[in-house]
């Protein structure tokens, strides 16, 4: 259960700098809800940042011993599109912090992890490697660009995201045809302006590939996401409030 609230918890002038806050609420069936995330989008020039907390609360809070979570995005524009340069996922949580900084190469076509880990503020492991694959996206910037990378219904798309080493990466994202639509809006409502399918391999999945059902409002970004099958746990569901 507890990797699943983390999972969850975790499911933009050239003078000026355009900012925009996008607040989610995280529920998780019986247990009501578990966290609360904020991302803040910031734009300056052709450049991007996106900066991700999760504040857990209730007994996803007591559970995970008041674990906090941080990730930030950085990078480019390309045609209205964010491509990561940089991200970093980090986790603390009572003496112990773990940080994950991914360094993409676009040139090169590769993505370079870092991995440090502090035990009483002692660094305690230090690791670098090449990864065997490379992506344009991470996993903020894979939702957040979805409206602008997702073209027609009734389409699989097959994505790749920096952030998910165990899978390479890979992502499949169905985009249901108008006739398929009806099945998701039973989960996600009516208000959509477009319905997805994200597919992500989990061992805690009731099958070999869990689906995250996903909403997208008329502004282009996710309204409502829940996540299906969850072994013993049910549903998840991820609730916009801002």
């Amino acid at each position: 259960m507890k990797q699943w609230i983390l999972f969850l918890l975790l499911l933009l002038t050239p003078l000026l700098a355009e900012v925009k806050v996008l607040n989610y609420k995280a529920t998780f069936g019986m247990f009501g809800t578990v966290g609360l995330i904020e991302n803040r989008l910031t734009f300056k020039g052709n450049h991007y940042t996106i900066d991700t907390t999760v504040t857990l609360k209730g007994l996803a809070k007591m559970m995970l011993g008041g674990q906090k979570e941080h990730y930030i995005s950085m990078g480019h524009l390309e045609k209205g599109v964010m491509v990561s340069d940089h991200y970093i996922m980090t986790t603390q949580k009572k003496h112990k912090k773990i940080e994950k900084e991914y360094i993409i190469d676009h040139k090169r076509h590769r993505v370079t992890k870092i991995y440090t880990k502090w035990v009483d503020e002692k660094r305690v492991k230090h690791t670098k490697k090449v990864l065997d694959f490379y992506a344009k996206d991470d996993l903020l910037t894979l939702y957040f660009n979805m409206d602008r990378v997702i073209r027609a219904k009734g389409v699989t798309y097959h994505l790749k995201a920096v952030g998910l080493e165990k899978q390479k990466g890979l992502v499949d994202v169905v985009v249901p045809s108008p006739k398929e639509e009806k099945a998701y809006r039973k989960d996600l409502g009516e208000s959509a302006n477009w319905y997805a399918k994200a597919l992500i391999v989990q061992k805690n999945f009731k099958k070999k590939k869990g689906d995250i059902l996903l909403s997208v409002a008329d502004d282009g970004y996710i309204q409502k996401a829940v996540i299906k099958d969850i072994l013993f746990y049910g549903d998840a569901q991820l609730i916009r409030t801002k």
